[in-house]
């Protein structure tokens, strides 16, 4: 292409000169998708993946927020054309939510998504405060895998307790009077689950069991790397005041990742789930 170039120039081959620059585009960004999925090698990074999300202290305002991280992935995943379901919801209780998880499939969902793990902070001036004051408001995400029928996990039903409830959200006359909603607690982990969107119990505990499987293969692959790397587990070190992220509105706009330090000046197109700056910019650090 090179070469080329240089005999386009020498004839003033207007026409060559347009089309090798536009090859020259294609190629950087073939080299670039070739990269990136250099560093999405692991085993579980094909994988489907869970997002939960849980909003922090202070009520309505982390509730809120919470709900504003539910639409920023919800709209990543829109614009990516990948398929992504809400399985479990509890409101809050004037706005927002205090707890979500999403269920997204695509192409290594979970390679791409895995380093939005941590806690998440905002700063803004709440809609909520009557006197019009600063907030910081925190949510934390956890993302893990969707594991398939090929990778077997070991559950015994005597370390199972399994609740049902009444299933909280919109539904008619079947959700109101039946116990259909199903909490899953896996008692050496400590782990639960819980899933609330199908009309019938039985497949609330199906997809209750597939959560717990892929939360228990999460939680062996962050053991192993606890043991190789020798370092506190993952939810320690991303604990509250740990963010891995803030989303500043007020008094200046910005949205900045504090382990790779890449910045965004555009919080709004960052809300609305423009992510993949921080998401490549996490693979490579």
């Amino acid at each position: 292409m090179s070469e080329l170039h240089d005999l386009a120039v020498e004839e003033n081959n207007q026409k060559l000169i347009k089309d090798l620059l536009k090859n020259c585009k294609e190629l950087k960004s073939n080299c670039k998708k070739n990269q990136i999925k250099c560093f999405l090698s692991n085993e579980s990074d094909i994988l489907d993946c869970y997002v939960e999300i849980h909003a922090g202290a202070g009520g309505t305002e982390s509730q809120d927020w919470a709900e504003m991280l539910k639409r920023m992935y919800l709209k990543w995943a829109q614009n990516k054309k990948y398929k992504s379901t809400v399985i479990s919801e509890h409101k809050g209780d004037e706005a927002g939510v205090k707890s979500t998880t999403l269920q997204i499939h695509g192409e290594y969902l979970y390679g791409w998504l895995k380093s939005e793990s941590g806690i998440h902070r905002l700063v803004r001036v709440s809609p909520f405060d009557s006197g019009a004051r600063r907030h910081t408001s925190f949510a934390s995400v956890w993302v893990y895998p969707i594991i398939d029928d090929s990778i077997e996990i070991e559950i015994k039903e005597k370390d199972l307790r399994i609740d049902t409830y009444r299933s909280s959200g919109a539904g008619g006359q079947h959700v109101n009077t039946t116990d259909s909603a199903v909490r899953i607690t896996h008692l050496p982990t400590k782990i639960v689950v819980q899933c609330q969107n199908e009309r019938s119990q039985h497949k609330n505990k199906e997809t209750c069991m597939r959560m717990l499987k892929a939360r228990l293969y999460d939680f062996e692959l962050k053991k192993k790397e606890k043991e190789a790397k020798n370092f506190e587990s993952e939810k320690t070190d991303i604990g509250w005041g740990h963010q891995i992220r803030s989303y500043i509105l007020h008094p200046y706009r910005l949205v900045k990742d504090n382990r790779t330090n890449y910045e965004s000046s555009d919080p709004d197109k960052v809300l609305n789930g423009e992510i993949d700056a921080f998401l490549e910019n996490s693979l490579h650090n």
